[in-house]
């Protein structure tokens, strides 16, 4: 009896409902794979507008970045949830990591080539025995089944997170995320008639990137929990992509606390092509699923590359 008064005096002082007095909100993490912009704008609107809170969740956001690695983070259990790759996360769990997926984020694929069409090339043809630079690791994955695809022999040279060699004529080919390193070399002074783009889901190989991620035990201890997250989560997206500039003036405050130079006009490039990757406009690719399709497709090329030997089926990765 004297709980319930000393409650209802709360709530008349601070103007809160019984019910919202009493609430706990439930303690959690999430580590974007990489530094603050607006790639992870929906996630850092979330968080600001409350929306993680208004889901009963009391949300840490890890600042990611190099020497963060996502997947680790979530297997040492320093991190309740993370955003990384398709390509990675299958891979992890073929190796043992038990991560599932719990919202496919981007839908249609952003790695790209990228050639200047004064050096000849205009075709997938044209690149044989030409320099192409490429970043390492999973960024090779796609790259490398369409080179396989059109029986093409290059010259693979390592490309650092720049695009500078490019722009100098080091290589003829470059690798690029269209929400990023290509809106990098428009603004160097290149004009999009002046380069040839090869996007590779118009090859075939759509290989979707950022999703979320956390530990199978996770959702088996707590499935509410995951699904609020990414409900949350979807929810700061679609304001990011309804309210542009405010999305990006949350995202510039969190740049500018990370002490990382940015400017809004890229930013704003950014989160306009993110919002074409996550909501291509097909009503078969509901917001945040992963398609099995897609996860078929990726599963295939990383058998076929012998970079893997079996993949864990759709069933047990995807999970609602």
């Amino acid at each position: 009896m004297i709980r319930t008064i000393l409650i209802l005096c709360l709530t008349f002082f601070l103007g809160v409902s019984p019910l919202s007095a009493e609430t706990v909100l439930k303690k959690a993490s999430f580590l974007p794979h990489w530094s603050p912009q607006a790639q992870f704008a929906g996630y850092y609107v979330a968080y600001e507008k409350g929306f993680y809170r208004q889901q009963g969740l009391a949300l840490t956001i890890i600042q990611g970045g190099p020497g963060q690695p996502p997947i680790e983070y979530l297997e040492k259990k320093k991190a309740d949830f993370v955003s990384t790759w398709l390509t990675a996360a299958i891979q992890r769990s073929a190796g043992g990591v038990k991560l599932i997926n719990i919202g496919q984020l981007i839908q249609r694929s952003a790695l790209m080539l990228v050639a200047k069409k004064s050096s000849g090339i205009v075709s997938p043809q044209d690149m044989n025995g030409k320099k192409v630079g490429l970043w390492p690791g999973d960024f090779q994955i796609q790259p490398q089944a369409f080179f396989r695809k059109h029986n093409l022999h290059v010259q693979v040279v390592p490309q650092s997170f720049s695009v500078n060699l490019f722009l100098r004529g080091g290589v003829d080919v470059a690798s690029a995320m269209w929400y990023n390193e290509y809106h990098t070399i428009l603004n160097a002074g290149l004009d999009p008639g002046e380069l040839s783009t090869f996007f590779f889901p118009e090859e075939g190989l759509n290989f979707p990137e950022d999703g979320i991620y956390t530990l199978a035990e996770t959702y088996r201890k707590d499935p509410a929990l995951c699904r609020a997250f990414v409900q949350a989560s979807l929810e700061g997206w679609r304001y990011a992509f309804s309210q542009p500039e405010a999305a990006l003036d949350i995202v510039l405050q969190y740049i500018a606390r990370a002490k990382i130079p940015a400017n809004r006009v890229h930013q704003r490039w950014m989160l306009a092509r993110m919002q074409d990757l996550m909501a291509p406009g097909d009503k078969d690719r509901p917001f945040g699923i992963l398609q099995a399709a897609d996860y078929e497709r990726v599963a295939q090329t990383l058998r076929e590359s012998d970079t893997l030997k079996t993949t864990p089926p759709y069933q047990n990765f995807f999970f609602r």
